[in-house]
């Protein structure tokens, strides 16, 4: 695989940032990587794991290197779909297979909805589809919980009442939202706000998607292969139970991956996953579309070995 090269893209309300990894040979299909607010930076250990793929990956607008006209403007699914159509586009083009984690997953549902004609086979893995949830409401009012912290106090405390709801296991307590946000020093996060309103996990996609429904009708209705990814070591987070709730929609099965929520990591971010094993999996699933639904890894172990915690 040769090294990214980067290019810029305007798109309605912001500049995007994206990246294209050429395949060794040249001519490979091209595998697309996402996130939110996840960056290209974070899919740079998975990438070199398909050298035989062109690997095209960017910067969610606001994020690191793509910028937004009106950083505080809250940013949708739909927007962000908008965004990897044209980066998909001005890459080549489609069918490409998409590899969507977290926020990005959301985006992606968003995305097949709307051009199915663009994705191949789409690997959506652990969205965090709150409003699916049977504890919907409870979901629904932490995650505003979380988005009022920061918008009061800050992105560390935001981020510290992020990573304790993040961090449950099963449902929502029912008074989560009014308890008393942690304090941020807890979990490492800075206490001085410096007050900045920008950050576009804290800012937008707490409320933005995890309230986004998908559309079930289009997505059943598509073209487009859809497989749900689930780790196997987030049980019952609340993004490993959006996956579940996402696949129960769409009448699958979802399929379980390596590691947590952030099992494809190499370091980036500080955080380590499984990305050899995750890497695996996700190859084997791209090349066998009509392989069983689920089956577990000849390794068992590297189904659960993976230290990083969930990101957004």
């Amino acid at each position: 695989m040769t090294e990214p090269v980067s290019f810029t893209l305007n798109v309605p309300g912001a500049t995007l940032c994206y990246d294209v990894r050429e395949s060794e040979p040249p001519g490979g299909p091209t595998l697309v990587m996402i996130g939110s607010p996840m960056g290209a930076a974070g899919f740079g250990t998975l990438a070199t794991e398909f050298t035989d793929r062109t690997i095209v990956t960017y910067d969610p607008r606001g994020v690191e290197r793509s910028t937004r006209a009106d950083p505080e403007l809250e940013v949708t699914p739909d927007v962000h779909a908008a965004d990897v159509v044209a980066v998909i586009e001005a890459a080549g083009g489609g069918p490409v297979d998409l590899f969507a984690s977290s926020g990005g997953a959301v985006n992606a549902l968003a995305l097949v909805a709307a051009h199915p004609d663009l994705v191949a086979t789409l690997v959506a893995h652990e969205p965090p589809a709150a409003s699916l949830l049977p504890d919907a409401a409870e979901a629904l009012a932490a995650c505003r919980a979380v988005h009022e912290t920061y918008q009061q106090h800050g992105v560390g405390a935001g981020m510290a009442h992020f990573i304790a709801l993040v961090s449950l296991r099963g449902p929502v307590p029912a008074d989560f939202a009014t308890q008393p946000p942690p304090d941020p020093a807890t979990f490492g996060m800075p206490t001085h706000d410096d007050g900045s309103r920008d950050d576009l996990m804290l800012g937008s996609n707490m409320l933005t998607v995890t309230h986004y429904r998908p559309d079930a009708d289009a997505l059943r209705a598509a073209s487009t292969r859809i497989v749900i990814a689930v780790g196997a070591g987030s049980h019952g987070e609340l993004a490993h139970r959006g996956g579940e709730a996402v696949a129960d929609l769409l009448g699958i099965t979802p399929l379980t991956f390596p590691g947590d929520h952030a099992g494809f990591l190499g370091g980036e971010y500080g955080q380590w996953g499984v990305p050899d094993a995750f890497a695996a999996r996700l190859r084997d699933v791209l090349a066998n579309p009509r392989a069983p639904e689920d089956h577990a890894p000849h390794d068992e172990s590297a189904m659960h070995d993976g230290h990083a915690r969930s990101l957004p």
